[in-house]
């Protein structure tokens, strides 16, 4: 819990959420104890239905904020029928969580490569294995498959599969929550209308 107000001055100078999530992130890296990029991601299914799970923030910019999945999986079919999603991060030493909401778009072949690259060796092999969401007769047949990947890539690089990629958020509206004594929390949220537009919106709203 914190007396300090969220005021003008956390803002920065860029008019934009960015700066400060930038800031809370760092705060977040040095306080919490496990995953402070650990977001809750939202989506809906063709009937409108929710779905949510914890994912891994890989990285973010001005443009929106990123993670890897298995196009194929659950998420993934989620997200490529609506192209929307939502986000929260919270960050239970702090006090403080991030609520993101947006249109989705896919990283490029080049971005998810890097990325892919960068994953230790059994994890790319995982992507392979793993047909992620699907019924999962056995835990052998895993197994089974893990083996037989490994051998076929035993020499060289694992390429990435062509249905593994990654999906960047484009925010409309990014929440700052911040606990305060006596739940009168500070809210403070960024709008705009389109992912291009420059200019954003702010608002302090009731706890």
């Amino acid at each position: 819990m914190t007396d300090k107000a969220l005021t003008s001055g956390d803002l920065g100078e860029s008019g934009n959420p960015f700066g400060l999530f930038a800031r809370w992130l760092a705060e977040a890296e040095e306080k919490e104890l496990n995953d402070p990029n650990a977001i809750a991601l939202a989506s809906v299914d063709e009937t409108g239905l929710p779905d949510v799970r914890m994912v891994l923030l890989k990285g973010f910019d001005e443009q929106g904020f990123v993670f890897y999945t298995n196009y194929e999986s659950r998420k993934g079919r989620e997200i490529l029928h609506s192209m929307k999603a939502a986000l929260c991060f919270h960050w239970k030493s702090l006090y403080r969580q991030v609520r993101v909401r947006g249109l989705v778009g896919k990283v490029s072949g080049a971005e998810a490569d890097a990325y892919y690259a960068s994953r230790p060796r059994a994890s790319r092999i995982g992507a392979w294995a793993s047909r992620q969401s699907r019924p999962l007769e056995s835990r052998f047949a895993l197994e089974k498959a893990v083996a037989d990947y490994t051998a076929r890539y035993a020499v060289g690089s694992v390429p990435r599969p062509p249905y593994w990629s990654g999906f960047r958020i484009k925010p409309l509206s990014v929440e700052f929550w911040q606990d305060r004594p006596f739940r009168l929390h500070d809210r403070l949220v960024f709008t705009r209308a389109t992912p291009q537009d420059e200019a954003w919106q702010t608002q302090k709203l009731y706890p």
